[in-house]
């Protein structure tokens, strides 16, 4: 048996912080759990200090790594993967950037010479939905590889739905590219319309957005709950009691919490923007609208409310497609791109 190689992910590994996990937190451990040995860097809360324990874990281990995989986002943390980067070329690592984030297109117009020197020097780009492949590619970036996010199917009890009410479920941070405050005026349309209908919002603030939702909540009197950050099988638990997933986002990817709704057999309601049409097929496994408009939301809501057929198809069909992406199936594209 031919030895498994040696990783450093560099990543925002927070989770043991309180903060919302990302992949750091599940492919670390999912690579260790197939034999691979794993430097993961970094938890440290302050942003200095996170750096600065990226770059010690990249030198001290520099002779053992085999390869160095770097989460890689659009905002701020964007300079860890171009300091990293630069750092593995110089110490001759070959790396991988696993992309994440609807908005890195924007990164690659405003950052091109940054991005060229990330990019175009890896092993490969891991690029999540195709989405991101094709506008990669339309900045003269070509070595990308399409590995999809992933989820431990057992982890997501399927519940079918069938006929259904505007009791709607939506799991975000709070940040103003999510577009919180639409779900809002979705929900106070549908009241006008003599509908009975209520929100959850889970999530975690990010811009002080979450304040502003609370505060316009309260003003208008709208049936909303805000449950702050909750643990996965919290709000999974959670989900059992309602009937449509809404995501009103304005720049998304490959969003694993609207996979995980599929899972759940909730319907999904999405704005049409970024990767959501590589996700989601239109009345086939979920709903999508244009972004901004909360008509569309309601006229979508009250679709499904209407016809529990479509229902049942939207309910199947996604948790159809989500388990093809079960971490069983995701690990040999993996293991392929790591060598193995």
């Amino acid at each position: 048996m031919i030895p498994k190689k040696n990783l450093l992910y560099i990543g925002n590994k927070l989770a043991a912080h309180g903060k919302p996990p990302t992949a750091i937190d599940l492919l670390s451990i999912k690579f260790q759990e197939e034999g691979y040995e794993v430097y993961a860097s970094s938890s440290k809360l302050n942003k200095v200090s996170r750096l600065l324990d990226m770059v010690s874990k990249t030198i001290r281990h520099r002779k053992t790594i085999d390869i160095a995989l770097i989460d890689t986002y659009s905002t701020q943390n964007f300079y860890y993967a171009v300091i990293i980067g630069g750092l593995c070329r110089f110490l001759k690592i070959p790396y991988i950037p696993i992309l994440h984030g609807g908005n890195l297109p924007n990164r690659l117009q405003n950052s091109r010479r940054l991005s060229k020197q990330l990019f175009n020097n890896a092993l490969t780009n891991v690029v999540p939905s195709q989405y991101l492949a094709e506008q990669f590619k339309t900045y003269g970036i070509h070595n990308l590889t399409h590995i999809p996010n992933t989820l431990e199917i057992e982890n997501y009890k399927f519940l079918q739905r069938n006929k259904v009410t505007a009791k709607l479920l939506w799991v975000r941070s709070f940040s103003e590219i999510y577009n919180p405050l639409l779900a809002l005026e979705v929900v106070e349309l549908l009241l006008k319309q003599g509908v009975e209908v209520s929100l959850c919002m889970v999530g975690p603030d990010k811009d002080g957005s979450l304040t502003r939702c609370k505060k316009v909540a309260a003003e208008l009197n709208l049936p909303i709950t805000f449950t702050g950050m909750l643990k996965k099988k919290e709000w999974i638990a959670l989900s059992k009691d309602y009937d449509i997933f809404i995501n009103t986002t304005n720049f998304d990817n490959m969003p694993v919490s609207v996979m995980e709704a599929m899972a759940l057999g909730l319907p999904v309601i999405s704005t049409n923007v970024g990767g959501l049409s590589f996700l989601i097929d239109h009345e086939i496994d979920g709903i999508l609208i244009p972004p901004n408009s909360p008509a569309a939301f309601v006229n979508a809501i009250n679709k499904l409310r209407e016809n529990p057929v479509l229902v049942n198809t939207l309910s199947n069909n996604a948790r159809s497609k989500i388990e093809a992406l079960d971490w069983q199936v995701i690990k040999h594209k993996w293991n392929s791109v790591l060598g193995q």
